[in-house]
């Protein structure tokens, strides 16, 4: 709330600015700085307003279905399972649970939608700083700063958000329940679906977001900056609003939901998992381990973060991005430090996992090696997708010869940057499962979402800055300003790129916490990939990311076209290639909003379908076989898919930026024509097809376990049945 009060000192409206006055904030600019943002508010805010109708009509028909799937499940369960005393009741509570964590979804988008928006020309002011007397230093560490807190503002004000519903869910459902320990493990099975409604949310919030964005940005580049050769964020492109709303729907509101529902689920896989430990049952503060690695991680973070926010380390560009590393890095340190202390006093010396004895020391060496492996896989995106090193640079090279081997190098690129994250997820995978079994995979999840409050805050940053942008050049203040929100950008694109890492190493710990808590439901001791019933859904799983993935990139192929064909009318007419008359934006900023409300629904609902049907028919066997098989497949992809896309966008960047050494091949050069192709290529693969797999593996997973019982009881493998 501090930062948040910080930043609204900063007037927009005009004839004030924070008593700013220069020639470069004259009375006419402040009016085109508060009419654009204006406008990306309210799209912004009419988006989410339709796309939240759509998600109305589904959470109270898979509210529907779930409940009485439940309570049928519940009250016929299979043999060998334990009867629930009140099965019905169960099932309300489930659902009561799964409208939470859709709610908190909800909110965490809108909260973090609502933030970005009104940091960004905010940021573009405070970038003019000191501009008069030529000092540039201070535009950099003034705009620097508001875009930082602004991401502080956002980022803990989510996960603060996401924790306390997640408490007062359990506390509302215990109160059914009671505190005996043999009531435990059905209570927090309930509390399970809290991650279901998160995930969920997040689903539609990736894909329609994300297909919302490259609509928008696909169609303004191509026609903007590839058939009419002007400049990126020029008033004269009728998608420039489009393509603004777009960040923040997309990279804003689908990241806020992506990492609420990563943390919404892997505490439902820990408490799950942990509620079959006699040590840990007996104890609330050691059930509660989970939730307090995650408060701990929001305290260290704020301290972090705060001292980030209040250091005036940035003067110049090259400045920006090692601030924005630093905060990882020393987050990570302290939360090492306060996580052993934590672990100290809130487990017990031994318990018992499974067939597991573990020690309260074997448990914190998981969250450290969930929390280390998140740098890791941050750094490595870093050095596959920033342009201060070779391989970005090898890239913008590739496009002296032309668009075909700038892809070529690209797609060569993602397939290598999958090694790195790959091992140290193998490493933290099995030292996790020999330290403390199926809870391990859990406790590393956590680990490495226990400095999500930087995470978001860093990757709010990235779009809160490219906003900054493009509204100090709609806004006209001049090329100088625009240089400095390039730089702030520019550092932005990595720092995103960054925390589509970190989103897709925490979404894999998570899918593989919640397989654990699966095959722990549905009582399978282990799975063997050889058996007829798990090698088919083995490959089905494989399987499922490229289909998802083709129907993601698909539609926003589909939206752009659409959004291509109306850019081109308007720029038929003279007038507004020319300058000399607004072009129509709403028409745009309406076909890119309907169109991804109607292309985001067949997506969703196969990764939604797909266990569920998977599991009535062919039953708990072939499902434990599909969902290790969409894990393995889908990180791969995710991993690729991102970083290509931030490759290839960096490397535009860097040419822009006149990396290539000569003043010919720059913007408006060949080789510059051949990087935007690849970036026009890459958007959708970093921002809607890699990000939106990380839901698909985690929400296919929750829903394996929410549905557990109806598996497991005759409703599961109906067909096997009949065959047999």
């Amino acid at each position: 709330m501090y930062w948040w009060y910080v930043l609204s000192d900063i007037k927009i409206t005009p004839g004030k600015g924070q008593g700013l006055r220069n020639g470069f904030l004259t009375d006419e600019v402040m009016r085109n700085v508060y009419v654009i943002y204006t406008r990306i508010s309210e799209g912004a805010t009419a988006f989410l307003l339709s796309e939240y109708k759509y998600m109305a009509v589904f959470m109270a028909g898979f509210g529907t279905l779930l409940y009485f799937m439940l309570g049928i499940a519940l009250s016929s369960p299979q043999e060998g399972s334990k009867p629930s005393a009140a099965p019905w009741t169960s099932a309300g509570l489930s659902i009561f649970a799964f409208v939470a964590g859709a709610f908190t979804s909800v909110g965490a988008g809108w909260v973090g939608m609502r933030i970005a928006v009104y940091t960004n020309a905010r940021t573009a002011v405070m970038a003019t700083s000191g501009s008069d007397e030529g000092d540039q230093s201070q535009g950099f560490s003034h705009g620097f700063q508001t875009a930082f807190r602004g991401g502080i503002t956002m980022g803990f004000g989510l996960t603060s958000m996401g924790l306390a519903a997640l408490f007062l869910t359990v506390k509302v459902i215990g109160s059914y329940f009671g505190e005996l320990p043999e009531d435990l493990p059905e209570l927090y099975e309930c509390v399970a679906a809290f991650g279901l409604g998160g995930s969920a949310i997040a689903c539609f919030g990736r894909v329609g977001g994300g297909i919302y964005t490259k609509a928008a940005d696909v169609g303004a580049d191509l026609v903007g900056k590839v058939e009419n050769n002007i400049p990126e964020d020029d008033p004269r492109n009728p998608g420039v609003i489009a393509d603004c709303i777009g960040d923040n729907v997309g990279d804003i509101a689908g990241m806020g939901s992506d990492l609420f529902g990563s943390f919404g689920e892997a505490s439902c896989a820990a408490l799950v998992i942990a509620a079959g430990s006699a040590e840990l049952t007996t104890s609330f503060t050691s059930m509660m381990y989970p939730l307090l690695i995650t408060a701990v991680g929001i305290l260290v973070c704020i301290v972090v973060a705060t001292m980030g926010a209040t250091t005036n380390s940035v003067k110049r560009a090259a400045d920006i991005e090692p601030a924005l590393k630093r905060q990882l890095l020393h987050s990570t340190v302290a939360a090492t430090v306060v996580i052993a202390f934590l672990t100290q006093f809130a487990l017990p010396a031994t318990f018992t996992i499974g067939t597991t004895q573990t020690t309260r020391w074997g448990a914190l060496v998981c969250v450290l090696c969930g929390l280390w492996s998140g740098l890791f896989i941050g750094y490595t995106t870093e050095y596959f997708t920033s342009n201060a090193y070779r391989p970005v640079q090898e890239i913008s090279e590739a496009c002296e010869t032309g668009a075909a081997t700038n892809i070529i190098y690209g797609l060569a690129l993602g397939y290598l940057s999958v090694v790195p994250p790959i091992l140290a997820m193998c490493v933290t995978i099995y030292v996790s499962y020999r330290m403390c079994n199926l809870y391990g995979y859990a406790l590393a999840a956590l680990g490495i979402l226990s400095t999500m409050s930087v995470a978001l805050t860093i990757d709010a940053y990235g779009p809160i800055s490219d906003n900054a942008g493009g509204i100090a050049e709609m806004s006209h203040m001049g090329h100088e300003i625009r240089e400095i929100t390039d730089a702030l950008d520019a550092a932005g694109n990595t720092t995103a790129a960054i925390g589509k890492g970190f989103a897709i190493g925490s979404a894999a710990f998570v899918a593989l916490a919640l397989y654990g808590a699966y095959v722990s439901r549905v009582a399978i001791p282990e799975v063997n990939i050889l058996d007829s019933r798990v090698m088919p859904g083995l490959l089905f799983g494989a399987m499922l990311p490229y289909w998802f993935s083709a129907m993601t990139m698909k539609s926003v192929g589909v939206a752009a076209m659409d959004m291509v064909n109306e850019i081109r009318r308007q720029f038929r007419d003279p007038e507004v290639a020319d300058g000399r008359k607004e072009p129509d934006y709403e028409s745009c900023v309406a076909i890119a909003t309907q169109a991804a409300l109607r292309q985001m629904i067949p997506p969703a609902a196969l990764v939604m379908l797909s266990p569920i049907v998977i599991g009535v028919l062919f039953g708990k066997f072939t499902l434990a076989g599909m969902l290790p098989g969409a894990i393995v497949s889908g990180v791969q992809m995710a991993v690729s898919a991102s970083n290509t896309g931030g490759a290839w966008d960096n490397a535009k960047k860097y040419i822009e930026q006149g990396g290539l050494k000569d003043k010919n091949k720059g913007k408006g050069s060949p080789q510059h024509a051949a990087a935007v192709i690849g970036d026009t290529v890459g958007d959708p693969l970093k921002d809607t097809s890699g990000p939106a797999l990380n839901i698909l593996i985690k929400l296919m997973a929750i829903i394996s376990v929410v549905f557990a019982p109806v598996f497991q009881s005759k409703m599961g493998g109906i067909v096997l049945r009949l065959i047999e």
